[in-house]
C-alpha cells in the first residue's frame, strides 16, 4: 500500500470576513465616502437601464446594480497612478476609478455635486448612448469605457480579453521603477478563459504587480457557475499558479476593502500578483432591464435573498448606527444623485417631436460626425516628421553579412538609442539569439530588456499590447512562426488592431511583431503560412516585408518608430543569404508607403513582396519577358503605394501578382479586386496570378514542393501569359 503525503500550496488563501469591530474603526469619511460613491454609481445604473427601456441606448446595456460594493470597496484602496481595466460589465468599476480620482475623499451629503463629477457622469452617459461627447466620442460604448486619466485604461467586451493588456501596464509600472499596481475586473465566466489562466501564469512566474478580481457574480449569462467548473470557490485558481488570493464577501464593501489593501500591500511590497475573489450579484439579466428570473434561470426566492444583502443597505445601515448621519441625510442624497441624473439627461435627451408625453430623442447634435466613422484606425504617421528617410543609397560604409545578422544588429541599435524599447518571445534569450539568431547578443547587453516567455502568445502579446497603450514602452514581439498568430487572434485583431480606432482614434499602440514564413523548411501546415493576406484584411495593422537586408534596416526602424502596431515579415530562405548591408548607418527609416522597382519594364507589370521579389527577378530573367518588377514593401491597405502602381500600369496594361502562399489565405486576391476598381480602363488583360495551392504544405518534401510558388511557378506563369 503506497504512502499518500498530503501536499501544501506555496501560495496562501483565505477569506476575509469584516466583524463589527472593523466597522466601528472605520474612519467616518470612508463610509461616508463609501456611500456616496455607490449611491452615485447605483442612480447612473438605474438611468442608464431606464433609458434602455425606451430605446434610447443602441446595443447593450450591462447594468452592475448589485455588484457595486466589489468595485468601490476595491477602488477605495487604490491611488490615482494605479490602473485598472474590465470586462464588458464595467461601467461601475470605470465609474468607481474615475470617482475616486476626481473626489478621492468622497463626495458631500448636501448633494452640492462637484463640476468634474458632473462632466464624469455625462460624457460617460454619452459615450454609453454612442455620442460625440462621450469619452471615444460613441465609439465604445457601454462596454469600451476609457479615461486613461484617471487611470481606466478600457473595459473589454471580449470575455476574459482585457486581462493580458493589464498584465502589460503591471510590467509598465514595475519596470519603470514605481510601487503603482494594475487591476484586472472579470467575471466567473473569464475564470475559465485560457488568456486569462495564460497570464495568470505569466504574471506569477514575472512576480507582476496585477490583481485578478474575479467579480462571481454566479452566472455567465444564465449558466450557473455550479454548472460551469469543478470548483466554484474561484480563488481556488490562484495557489495553484503561486499566487496569494483572497476570497471575500463582494455585497460587503468594507470587507472587500479590507481584503484589497491586504492584496494591494502585497503587490506594492514586490511579492508579485493577487487574485480576489469577489462574490456578487447582478440584480438584472446579463443586458436590459429584466430579472433573470423572467428568462427561467433563477428563482424570485434566489433573487430576494441577494437582494437582502444590497451593499448600499449594507454601508447606510452601519452610517446609522453609528449616527454619522441620519436617515434624512441618506434620503436626500438619493434624491439629489437621481435629480443629477435627470439633469444630465436633459442635456442629452429631448422630447421626441410629435411623440406621446414622456418620449424622448437624442438630440441631432450629439452624435458624432459620420465621416468621423474611419477617422483612427490608424495613425496620422507625424511621428516621422523630421526623420532620416533614406530615399536612395545609405550613407556611411557597406560590408558583407547576412540577412538574419542584420537583423539582431538594427535591432540592438534600436535598443541602444531607445530605452523604451523591450524585445519579448520564447526563447528570444536563449539559443544564443532564439531559434534563428535573430536576438543574439541583445540579452547581455540589455539585461531586463529582452524577455523570455512562456508559451503563450495569447498572453505574452496581449501583455505587449498593454505595454504599448500604456505609452512608455514599445514592445518588440516574435513569434516562432506566423501560424502562431491565430492562437493570439484575439488580442492581435480584436484588441491590439482595434484599440486605437475603438477608443476614439487617439490612443498610440506602438508595437512590433516579428513572425517568419517557413515555407520549404519541412515545418509542415502549422508552421508554414504567409499570413500577410488575412492581416491586410483586418484593421489597424501596418504590414511590411523586406526582402533584402538594406530594406530590413530601413523598414524595422520605421516599424518601431510608427505608433501603430506593425507586422515584420521575414523569410527562413533569406535568412542565411549574404549580401551588402550597411556597416555604420543603421538609423535609417524607409518612408511609409513606398515600394521599389526592382526591374524597369514595358511589357508587365508584376507586383510581389519578400522572398519572391527573388525569385520573380530570377523568373524574368529566365523567360525573358520585358517585366517591370515592383518589390511592394508595404502591405496593409493603408500603405500600398498606389502612385508606383499606377504609373506601371498605365504603362504596361498588364498586371500579374506573385506570392508564395496558399491561394486561400491570399494576399493577391484583395489586392487584385483594387486594382482592377482603381485602374480597370488601362487594363488590357485580366489581372493573372501566381500563388500557392489550396492546401497547406506537407511535410513531405515532395508534397510541402508542390503547395507554393517558386522561380519555376512564375517562370511557368510568364511563358503561358507570353503565349497569349
Amino acid at each position: 500500500m503506497p504512502e499518500a503525503r498530503r501536499l501544501e500550496v506555496a501560495a496562501p488563501w483565505v477569506e476575509i470576513v469584516a466583524t463589527e469591530a472593523d466597522w466601528d474603526e472605520a474612519p467616518p469619511e470612508s463610509l461616508l465616502g463609501m456611500y456616496t460613491q455607490l449611491q452615485v454609481i447605483r442612480s447612473f445604473e438605474a438611468y442608464v437601464l431606464e433609458l434602455a427601456s425606451a430605446g434610447l441606448i443602441h446595443g447593450p446595456a450591462h447594468s452592475s446594480i448589485g455588484q457595486e460594493g466589489g468595485a468601490v470597496g476595491s477602488v477605495l484602496a487604490l491611488g490615482a497612478g494605479d490602473t485598472i481595466n474590465g470586462s464588458h460589465r464595467g461601467h461601475h468599476q470605470f465609474l468607481a476609478k474615475a470617482l475616486q480620482y476626481i473626489a478621492p475623499e468622497g463626495l458631500p451629503l448636501s448633494g452640492a455635486f462637484p463640476e468634474d463629477v458632473e462632466a464624469l457622469l455625462l460624457r460617460s452617459l454619452a459615450e454609453i448612448s454612442g455620442l460625440d461627447r462621450g469619452f471615444s466620442h460613441g465609439r465604445g460604448g457601454s462596454m469600451h469605457l476609457q479615461w486613461k486619466e484617471a487611470g481606466a485604461i478600457g473595459t473589454n467586451a471580449i470575455v476574459g480579453g482585457g486581462v493580458p493588456l493589464a498584465a502589460g501596464s503591471a510590467w509598465a509600472h514595475k519596470q519603470s521603477g514605481t510601487d503603482r499596481v494594475a487591476v484586472t475586473y472579470f467575471g466567473d465566466g473569464a475564470a475559465n478563459i485560457g488568456s486569462t489562466l495564460e497570464t495568470f501564469n505569466l504574471a506569477a512566474a514575472w512576480k507582476l504587480p496585477i490583481c485578478f478580481f474575479i467579480e462571481n457574480n454566479q452566472y455567465a449569462v444564465s449558466t450557473n457557475v455550479r454548472e460551469a467548473t469543478g470548483e466554484a470557490r474561484l480563488s481556488a485558481r490562484g495557489p495553484g499558479f503561486g499566487i496569494a488570493s483572497w476570497r471575500v464577501d463582494g455585497m460587503d464593501p468594507l470587507a472587500t476593502y479590507l481584503a484589497m489593501a491586504q492584496a494591494v500591500q502585497h503587490m506594492r511590497e514586490g511579492h508579485g500578483p493577487a487574485i480576489i475573489e469577489a462574490n456578487v450579484y447582478r440584480y438584472f439579466h446579463q443586458n436590459g432591464p429584466f430579472p433573470g428570473s423572467a428568462f427561467g434561470y433563477r428563482t424570485k426566492t434566489e433573487e430576494k435573498e441577494w437582494r437582502a444583502r444590497d451593499p448600499i443597505a449594507h454601508v447606510s445601515n452601519h452610517i446609522l448606527r453609528r449616527g454619522l448621519a441620519g436617515q434624512a441625510d441618506l434620503d436626500g442624497f438619493v434624491k439629489a444623485t437621481d435629480a443629477l441624473m435627470d439633469e444630465i439627461g436633459s442635456m442629452i435627451f429631448e422630447p421626441l417631436p410629435g411623440g406621446k408625453p414622456g418620449e424622448r430623442r437624442i438630440k441631432p447634435s450629439e452624435w458624432p460626425d459620420p465621416s468621423f466613422v474611419d477617422v483612427g484606425v490608424r495613425g496620422d504617421l507625424s511621428e516621422f516628421d523630421g526623420t532620416q528617410l533614406l530615399t536612395g543609397e545609405f550613407s556611411g560604409g557597406a560590408k558583407e553579412g547576412r540577412f538574419v545578422d542584420t537583423i539582431a544588429s538594427v535591432m540592438g541599435r534600436r535598443m541602444s538609442t531607445d530605452e523604451s524599447v523591450v524585445v519579448l518571445g520564447e526563447d528570444v534569450h536563449r539559443l544564443r539569439g532564439g531559434t534563428d539568431g535573430a536576438t543574439k547578443g541583445l540579452k547581455d547587453e540589455f539585461p531586463g530588456r529582452v524577455l523570455g516567455t512562456p508559451i503563450c502568445e495569447n498572453a505574452f502579446v496581449g501583455l505587449a499590447g498593454g505595454m504599448a497603450l500604456d505609452g512608455r514602452y514599445k514592445p518588440v514581439v516574435e513569434f516562432m512562426y506566423a501560424d502562431f498568430m491565430w492562437v493570439a487572434a484575439d488580442q492581435l485583431f480584436n484588441q491590439i488592431g482595434k484599440a486605437r480606432h475603438m477608443f476614439g482614434g487617439a490612443d498610440n499602440v506602438p508595437l512590433v511583431l516579428r513572425t517568419k514564413i517557413a515555407m520549404g523548411a519541412g515545418y509542415g501546415s502549422q508552421h508554414s503560412m504567409d499570413p500577410a493576406g488575412i492581416v491586410a484584411t483586418s484593421p489597424g495593422w501596418r504590414i511590411v516585408a523586406p526582402s533584402n537586408p538594406v530594406d530590413y534596416v530601413g523598414l524595422f526602424n520605421s516599424a518601431v518608430r510608427c505608433n501603430d502596431p506593425v507586422l515584420v515579415l521575414e523569410h527562413v530562405d533569406l535568412y542565411n543569404v549574404t549580401d551588402t548591408v550597411p556597416s555604420d548607418d543603421l538609423d535609417f527609416c524607409l518612408p511609409v508607403g513606398k515600394a521599389a522597382v526592382r526591374r524597369e519594364g514595358a511589357a508587365l507589370t508584376i507586383l510581389t513582396y519578400l522572398v519572391m521579389t527573388k525569385y520573380t527577378l530570377e523568373a524574368v530573367d529566365q523567360v525573358g519577358v520585358d517585366a517591370e518588377v515592383i518589390d511592394l514593401r508595404w502591405l496593409d491597405r493603408a500603405s500600398i503605394d498606389w502612385e508606383t502602381i499606377e504609373k506601371s500600369v498605365k504603362k504596361t496594361n498588364n498586371v500579374l501578382i506573385v506570392e508564395q502562399g496558399a491561394t486561400g489565405t491570399s494576399y493577391g486576391g484583395w489586392l487584385a479586386d483594387e486594382i482592377q476598381r482603381r485602374f480597370f480602363d488601362w487594363l488590357d488583360a485580366p489581372i493573372e496570378r501566381v500563388t500557392g495551392s489550396e492546401a497547406s504544405p506537407s511535410i513531405s518534401k515532395v508534397l510541402e514542393r508542390a503547395s507554393f510558388a517558386r522561380t519555376e511557378e512564375v517562370a511557368a506563369k510568364l511563358t503561358e501569359i507570353e503565349g497569349k
